[in-house]
């Protein structure tokens, strides 16, 4: 009886700290782990930066298109650009002349 007795009362101050550390480890697994820990924040985090990243490429790569398009407008066509592309568009070359075929992608 005594030994019961003993580890009842023993039990009493252990049972409080051991819950609180549980409580407290459960709450940092999840403030890490969990669907909105850190560790999704820093990828979210990352996936903008890389997002802004792209953002940043297609903007590039819309403002030369609309600049060749400008240029190429029925308002102030550009005798050299409608050159360009007409010989380009025709496959034509002017005798003497050095031809550099470049990828589409990278004419723009």
């Amino acid at each position: 009886m005594k030994f019961i007795s003993e580890a009842r009362s023993r039990a009493r101050h252990v049972i409080g700290p051991i819950l609180g550390a549980a409580l407290i480890v459960y709450i940092a697994y999840h403030a890490l782990q969990g669907e909105r820990g850190l560790i999704a924040y820093w990828q979210l985090v990352h996936q903008v930066e890389q997002a802004k990243i792209v953002s940043a490429d297609m903007n590039l790569a819309q403002q030369k298109i609309a600049n060749r398009v400008a240029l190429l407008s029925s308002a102030s066509i550009d005798r050299d650009m409608l050159d360009e592309r007409a010989r380009y568009m025709l496959g034509y070359s002017q005798p003497g002349e050095i031809i550099i075929l470049l990828d589409e992608g990278a004419a723009l």
